[in-house]
């Protein structure tokens, strides 16, 4: 034994070289995805299953004074067609939304408690009223078809701020003037003596565009009963298992064991698909109701309608200053779009989200907040890509730049006046939330280095003498990661020389399995290779608060070092007993439990494996085995500060980003190379809006980017190359100081893409136009700008 240990002993430290954290290891799972070898939910079916397709409302606004179902059900293969009178008579319950929102006046969040199919109204296109199963998809789809409805058609509207005007058409009885949520932060009376007393300032109305989802896996789900058991079984593309079948139970009005959510490969998700869809209650409906399983699946048209969007906000924002550019107080007013429902966290963002993240990085003594959250004739929104995050950013930077350009006072003079420094932290920050740790100024420092900002007028030389404007932009950044709350570790030794790690954060391309096994593997000891990550399955997986808000690492991670701990306990007892030593003798290290002062020593899998192949007396484990929940994980605050440079044809208005750098703060780094995709996935994210993406509807409530004909995506030729920079400051509230960075491309992107382009525009004497920023917006603001000139 003693040989085999030293061996092993040998071959964990050089593991840990190779796997521990810190160390860029590959994703576990691309071999897996690039050779096409992942399983998705349409990749799985179950014998004897029928096909489901939605019918939906093609008005934005309607009374439904009938369905007609005669020609449908008398269709080849229909094995049902229902409404939502059938899903009402099963007593199902609402979506609602679980946030504690309350209204200025002390009121709470007014929830539209959305049914599974409308009964009454039709509140945005897209709304679903029935659906159909057949024997295959080509008979449900023909029979959706011939699905009449009789709807009459009432007016819509579909601008936030002109639905909450008196006389506006009403979504809702129970909602007046549309307005669910009037959400207040701040001591406005101090706010306002700020603004009063300030040498200058500045304000700017903003609109951050909606947006779509897009992921590259549409929605689908595989629903089965049994009957037996009286339990529903839902395969279904998710964020994590516990919560959804948490919030799928409630809805079915049964206890959570009678719920089962499986899920596999996850091909994106950003928030959309972390929440329950009319589609699945549909579809758990019939399969109980035929007693066989029924599969729905999402078309990319109407993902455009029934998947929930993001962002969506009409913002005034002023910013209050002193004679040097020192801030005084910060405020944002306005209005954010809620689509027709609100289900999920919708809410959060538009309102709570923005103004936690408001005052970044900058020391902002009073900050003042009011948002009407708004119900409107469109799609839902949800969460997307940072979740108030990046659009709370934003704003301060384009506010920062402005005010800067007004007082003559240079941009990065302006910010470094601002910062708040190490010294001052912990920093109660006016946004009511305590920053643990960061340099800011260190990192706009090696921003400005890596970007070679100092040689920028030669750069911007060369482009004029080509007939283009350069621009370049510098921004930082703060986010606060979402709220505390506890997470599954748990940690099984098989009997084949595996190590299982159940969690309930989930993967839907992140690549935790590697990061979360780096911490395991530092941990433990154990084999990197030996370690299997278990996500999707609510079976397995009983708690946790699935992927969102950056908190991954940090919630799980702390999961995994608690279960550790724990497993180093157990451990400790049964190699005593395999030592014939005292516990209290045992000590481990690098994988091992070893007797002080000797070299008597039993490796950690060698110890697992014994336990499952032998006997042992009472009082000392049979298993390492340990299932720990931990204790809710405070929010953490990654942050950075991104530098674009863009070039512009003023002939055409076509804007290329021709450099992008970014050094970032996310604290202890596990794994930089999967923190290097994150963010380049982010910055592409906040790209995308900056400069082509926008949800628009016509004036009756109609879509009119419902496909991706009309609605653009960045490609690989619209992304630059990305110079990428690290100055970790490790946070204090979490064991691996950790901070999270799944959401902040986008958090630095938004605003420094869009103030670049204003930069390059300020020759024309350009001040400000909203995202997204096209060719033909950028070409007619310059022709606008050239007639007045003139």
């Amino acid at each position: 034994m003693q040989e085999h240990t030293k061996s092993s002993t040998l071959e964990n430290a050089i593991a840990l070289q190779k796997y521990g954290v810190g160390q860029p290891v590959r994703r576990k799972e691309d071999d897996t995805l690039v050779r096409g070898k992942g399983r998705y939910t349409d990749d799985f079916n179950l014998p004897g299953q029928a096909y489901a397709v939605v019918v939906r409302s093609t008005h934005a606004h309607g009374i439904i004074r009938g369905i007609g179902l005669d020609a449908a059900k008398a269709m080849p293969g229909v094995l049902g067609v229902w409404t939502g009178t059938d899903l009402d008579a099963a007593g199902y319950g609402p979506f609602t939304c679980g946030l504690p929102l309350k209204s200025r006046d002390g009121s709470p969040l007014l929830q539209t408690n959305r049914q599974p199919l409308a009964t009454d109204k039709v509140r945005f296109v897209g709304d679903p009223v029935a659906f159909v199963v057949a024997d295959t998809l080509a008979q449900a789809r023909d029979a959706a078809e011939a699905v009449e409805l009789d709807i009459e058609p009432l007016p819509a509207v579909t601008d936030p701020e002109e639905a909450a005007k008196p006389g506006a058409p009403q979504l809702y009885d129970h909602i007046p003037n549309n307005v669910a949520l009037d959400y207040h932060y701040g001591d406005m009376e101090q706010v306002n003596a700020a603004f009063a007393s300030a040498a200058h300032v500045t304000k700017i109305d903003i609109e951050n565009t909606r947006v779509a989802v897009v992921s590259m896996e549409p929605r689908v789900g595989l629903a089965s009963y049994d009957k037996k058991a009286e339990r529903y079984t839902l395969q279904v593309p998710t964020q994590g298992v516990a919560g959804n079948r948490a919030n799928l139970a409630k809805n079915l009005k049964v206890p959570n064991e009678k719920v089962r959510i499986l899920t596999a490969n996850v091909g994106g998700s950003f928030g959309m698909k972390n929440i329950n869809y009319p589609e699945y209650m549909c579809i758990l409906y019939a399969a109980k109701a035929l007693g066989r399983p029924v599969k729905w699946l999402d078309e990319r048209s109407t993902s455009f309608l029934s998947d929930s969007h993001g962002r969506a906000q009409k913002i005034h924002a002023e910013l209050a200053l002193d004679a040097e550019g020192h801030f005084l107080a910060a405020k944002l007013e306005g209005y954010g779009n809620l689509g027709a429902y609100i289900t999920g966290v919708a809410p959060g963002p538009l309102s709570l989200n923005t103004g936690k993240n408001f005052s970044s990085v900058y020391r902002t003594p009073l900050m003042g907040i009011d948002i009407k959250t708004v119900l409107t004739n469109t799609t839902l929104m949800g969460a997307y890509r940072g979740a108030g995050r990046p659009e709370a950013n934003y704003y301060m930077e384009r506010l920062i730049d402005r005010a800067a350009d007004e007082m003559g006072i240079n941009r990065l003079t302006m910010r470094k006046r601002n910062f708040i420094k190490p010294t001052q932290m912990p920093f109660p920050a006016s946004s009511g939330v305590t920053y643990d740790s960061g340099d800011f100024q260190a990192v706009f420092n090696k921003a400005l280095e890596i970007s070679d900002h100092e040689n920028f007028a030669k750069r911007k030389k060369e482009s004029k003498k080509a007939g283009k404007l350069r621009g370049i932009a510098v921004g930082s950044y703060l986010e606060v990661t979402a709220p505390p709350s506890p997470e599954l570790g748990k940690i099984v030794f098989d009997p084949d020389g595996s190590v299982q790690l159940i969690t309930g954060t989930l993967d839907y391309g992140q690549g935790h399995a590697t990061p979360f096994a780096q911490v395991l593997c530092e941990q433990l000891g154990v084999p990197f290779e030996s370690v299997k990550l278990v996500q999707g399955d609510s079976d397995i997986v009983h708690t946790g608060n699935g992927t969102g808000g950056s908190r991954s690492i940090t919630a799980s991670g702390m999961a995994i070092v608690g279960a550790a701990k724990l497993v180093i306990e157990k451990g400790k007892r049964a190699a005593a007993h395999m030592l014939e030593a005292s516990e209290a003798d045992i000590e481990f290290e690098g994988g091992s439990f070893t007797i002080a002062g000797t070299d008597r020593s039993i490796d950690i899998m060698e110890l697992a494996k014994r336990l499952h192949d032998g006997k042992v007396p009472e009082g000392v484990p049979d298993s390492l085995d340990v299932d720990h929940t931990s204790e809710p994980v405070p929010s953490a605050f990654p942050n950075g500060c991104h530098v674009a440079e863009v070039e512009i044809d003023p002939d055409t208005g076509v804007v290329q980003i021709v450099r992008y750098s970014a050094v970032n703060d996310f604290g202890t780094v596990i794994n930089p190379l999967l923190v290097a995709g994150q963010l380049h996935g982010g910055v592409v994210q906040g790209i995308g809006q900056a400069l082509m993406e926008h949800v628009r509807y016509d004036e009756s409530g109609q879509p009119i980017t419902g496909s991706l004909m009309d609605y653009a995506l960045p490609r690989a030729e619209d992304v630059p190359f990305m110079t990428v920079g690290d100055h970790p400051v490790p946070a204090t509230t979490n064991p691996l100081g950790s901070k999270g960075c799944g959401e902040a491309g986008c958090a630095g992107s938004l605003s420094t893409v869009v103030n670049a382009v204003l930069d390059a525009l300020s020759d024309h004497g350009i001040k400000h136009i909203d995202m997204p920023l096209t060719p033909e917006r950028v070409w007619r603001a310059i022709q606008d700008a050239k007639g007045k000139a003139a």
